[in-house]
């Protein structure tokens, strides 16, 4: 049998492709940091964890995964609002008046941090980028339409 087809392996687990690092300033809300923190935490047990259990396949994730979250914590700018709220900034909380006359809230945040289930938006977004620097009374678009700032809150 020609060996031509046949794979040899030495047992190494195929490398995993880096998780890609956004080209964004890599702004963070104290919580944005603490969470950043806690990943590296966690991460770290799992590397003990795999390296007692000789789980090489599971040792290269987190490894992998310790590589993104310290980048991302050597890259971060902590940011913390300021006691102003007249006008949209990273950290701040603004609802907005939907067509329909209910409201949603959306705090703007850093990207690792944003979950828009929760109402936390990554300040790169569409919607967040228009909403950047306006104040209360002005439209934005959103979800189709025009929704109204009603409030700003640090």
């Amino acid at each position: 049998m020609s060996r031509a087809f046949v794979r040899d392996s030495d047992g190494a687990p195929e490398p995993l492709p880096e998780r890609a690092v956004s080209p964004h300033p890599n702004f963070v809300t104290p919580r944005g940091l603490e969470q950043i923190e806690t990943h590296l935490q966690a991460l770290t047990t799992e590397r003990a964890a795999a390296r007692a259990g000789g789980d090489r396949d599971r040792l290269a994730r987190i490894e992998r995964d310790l590589r993104y979250w310290s980048a991302r914590r050597g890259s971060a700018r902590l940011i913390t609002p300021g006691a102003a709220a007249d006008r949209a900034r990273f950290g701040m909380r603004v609802t907005l008046r939907l067509a329909d006359g209910t409201t949603q809230t959306f705090q703007l945040v850093g990207e690792d941090e944003a979950d828009a289930a929760q109402g936390l938006l990554s300040y790169v977004s569409p919607l967040a980028r228009s909403l950047l620097g306006r104040g209360v009374g002005e439209s934005v678009p959103f979800q189709g339409g025009e929704a109204e700032i009603e409030s700003i809150e640090p």
